[in-house]
């Protein structure tokens, strides 16, 4: 699971669809999820950090989760087929601890209001992810390239003896 916040709201222009900008904490990947205007607004709100007289959808999912006593641990994003992102709210609660499945716009928006960190797998970054310091990626393979190149057949043998002593012990 990497960790991850959300950058902002952009708009795809092609589309006038709102896009959730999620970001890794390095900086390094950007994953942008399609979401609907309702949502968008939600998650503007509380990065503004405004508060509206009556309580929004998010805002009174966020409230029945604390008023019977759960607290949101995390959200993860675990899986996306054909576009569709899917996620999932971990409500605990002393020992329990509950499964709720969500959309991934909404899971975020109330994250965002829970201060809940939000995970994603893997999977679903490799697959969906940009790449944001492309000048960082290249001084990191820069440099695995120029360790492949100067590794020694001596540096195993050190490694292999360094390995077969520790489990001597």
């Amino acid at each position: 699971m990497i960790q991850m916040k959300v950058m902002g709201i952009a708009l795809d222009v092609r589309t006038n669809s709102p896009i959730v900008v999620l970001h890794d904490l390095d900086n390094r990947k950007a994953l942008p999820i399609w979401i609907g205007s309702a949502e968008a607004s939600a998650i503007i709100r509380c990065i503004e950090g405004l508060v509206v007289a009556r309580p929004m959808t998010h805002d009174l999912v966020t409230n029945i989760i604390e008023k019977t006593g759960y607290k949101l641990e995390k959200i993860e994003i675990n899986d996306v087929e054909k576009e569709t992102y899917y996620a999932t709210l971990y409500l605990v609660k002393g020992d329990e601890t509950l499964e709720i499945d969500a959309r991934p716009s909404d899971a975020i928006a109330i994250a965002m209001r829970a201060d809940a960190p939000i995970f994603v797998t893997a999977n679903v970054l490799m697959n969906g992810s940009v790449s944001t310091d492309s000048a960082k990626d290249a001084e990191e393979a820069q440099e695995f390239k120029d360790f492949i190149q100067n590794i020694k057949p001596s540096d195993f043998e050190k490694l292999m003896k360094g390995r077969h002593e520790e489990t001597d012990q």
